[in-house]
This record gives structure tokens, C-alpha cells and sequence, in this order.
């Protein structure tokens, strides 16, 4: 499933593509939808802007535009009037004059009144989302250490959306690794140091993720388009299990938890049983 970062990177794209453009079409599969092919038509799209794993498409008639691609939904950008070969279904297709944004694949897709949307129960169960830039490590320090969260062990806390939005697997392994923590600790098991390292991290790696991931230097590329020397973000643990840890030498493992895959180091990660 796409993290918060690559869910970002999908709004921007989409936003560029038709952000503040009128509607000439609007497609939906779902037959509670099919009303809106006609009134959505002539409004405006305000904004696309993610939520966690989610999406808000905003359009200036009242209405707002919610999806969770879930394990296979997936957007696309194509030309007016334009369709992908792909045996892909197609659930929604928003076309202006200038481009179409496409999604395929999805089921979770509802339309609200965008004066509404905050009471939709995926987002009133969504934490603070670990890309928002007012969200601050004192902040996730103290939610870790809060009734609610600190005797929950790592390696499921870091994927529960109620915690902070956005978290997936791969940043998950990257953000313990980052912070030498065990997926059996529990924010309790912490001390003052090992909270903020953790907070820290919880913040970085998201963000670094969104900014560089999947950025190549491409002859030509503005200079400012480009990480600097050293931030790029690549996996240090994620599926990289029996390579050599690039801190220690030892070799990387990966154990389940939460019946996902979880990658780290037994050296920089050790098991400690709780206190």
C-alpha cells in the first residue's frame, strides 16, 4: 500500500494536472456516484490534498471527493478524453479541458459536503499526519508517551493510523532502524533520549522520503530540484535482509510483525524485555 509520502507526491501530480481548472466530464463506476456526472460538470477543482492515505478532491460547488486506493487503487494523469491501455478498472474519471485524472482499481470512494468531509469516520480516526510541517517532534514525543499509546508496542504503533497518519511499512523499518529501537519496545520502555530520537525520526524519514525518494539527477536538473549530498532517502533496512547493517557489518534480518514484514539490525536494534 502507498505511504504518506507517495500518496503526497499522487496529489501534487494530480493537482498540477487540473487544480483550478472547470470540470467538462466527470466518469464514476459506482452507480450511488452516477448522480454527480452531471451535476460536477462546469465546478471547479479547489484542491487535491492527502489525508493520511486518503485523498480530498475539493470542488468549489460544495462538494468534496473522498478515496483510499487501498492495496490497488492507483491514479493516473492523461490527456482530455484520453484512457491507459491497462485491464485495470476504472472507478472515477474527473476531465477538463486540459487533462484527465483517472482512478483505477479503488472501491473506497464517496462524494460529501465538503462542509462535512471532517466527520467522514476514516479521517475522525486519523492521527496527526506525519507530513503536516506544523507537526513538531515535542509534539509526537509527548503522544508517544501518552496514556493512549505508551504501552503499545512499536512495530504495531507505527502503523496505526490513529497514531500519526501517513506511516507504512517501509517507513516503519527505516524509523526504527534510524532510532536503534526494537519493534518489541514500547514507548514506556524509553527513556527522555530514546523518546526524542524516536519523535524525531518519526518526522524525518516521512519527510525526507516525500522530498527526495525517487528522484534521479537527470542531465539538465535545476540544482535546487536535487537532495543535497547525503540526504537522499534510500533503504538502509527495507528488504534489504542478510546484506551487511551499514553501521555495524551485521547482517540485516527480517521477522513479521503485525503479519507484515519488518527489517532491521539484531547489533543497533536489540531486544530488550520490558522494564
Amino acid at each position: 500500500m502507498p505511504e504518506g509520502p507517495e500518496i503526497r507526491r499522487a496529489a501534487d501530480r494530480l493537482a498540477a494536472a487540473v487544480a483550478g481548472q472547470p470540470l467538462v466530464r466527470a466518469d464514476f463506476a459506482f452507480p450511488a456516484l452516477k448522480r454527480f456526472e452531471r451535476t460536477l460538470p462546469g465546478s471547479r477543482i479547489l484542491s487535491i490534498t492527502p489525508r493520511g492515505k486518503a485523498l480530498l478532491t475539493a470542488f468549489d460547488n460544495g462538494w468534496t471527493l473522498y478515496t483510499h486506493n487501498q492495496l490497488y487503487g492507483v491514479w493516473h494523469v492523461a490527456g482530455p478524453g484520453e484512457r491507459p491501455d491497462t485491464t485495470r478498472s476504472l472507478r472515477v474519471a474527473l476531465e477538463t479541458r486540459r487533462a484527465s485524472i483517472l482512478l483505477y482499481s479503488a472501491s473506497d470512494i464517496e462524494l460529501w459536503r465538503s462542509d462535512d468531509i471532517e466527520s467522514h469516520p476514516f479521517l475522525q480516526g486519523l492521527g496527526p499526519d506525519v507530513l503536516d510541517t506544523t507537526l513538531d517532534a515535542a509534539t509526537v514525543a509527548a503522544r508517544l508517551q501518552s496514556p493512549a499509546f505508551r504501552g503499545r508496542a512499536l512495530g504495531a504503533l507505527l502503523l496505526d493510523q490513529g497514531f500519526l497518519a501517513g506511516m507504512g511499512n517501509y517507513l516503519r523499518a527505516e524509523v526504527l532502524f534510524d532510532a536503534g529501537l526494537h519493534p518489541s519496545l514500547r514507548p514506556r520502555d524509553l527513556d527522555a533520549r530514546q523518546t526524542a530520537r524516536l519523535a524525531e525520526a518519526l518526522l524525518a524519514m516521512p519527510r525526507l522520503s516525500y522530498a527526495t525518494r525517487g528522484i534521479e539527477p537527470t542531465r539538465g536538473m535545476r540544482a535546487d530540484y536535487l537532495a543535497r549530498e547525503g540526504e537522499a532517502f534510500r533503504f538502509r533496512v527495507f528488504q534489504r535482509d542478510g546484506q551487511p547493517c551499514e553501521r555495524c557489518g551485521t547482517p540485516l534480518e527480517r521477522i513479521a510483525s503485525q503479519s507484515r514484514p519488518l527489517f532491521l539490525c539484531p547489533h543497533c536494534q536489540p531486544a530488550r524485555p520490558p522494564k
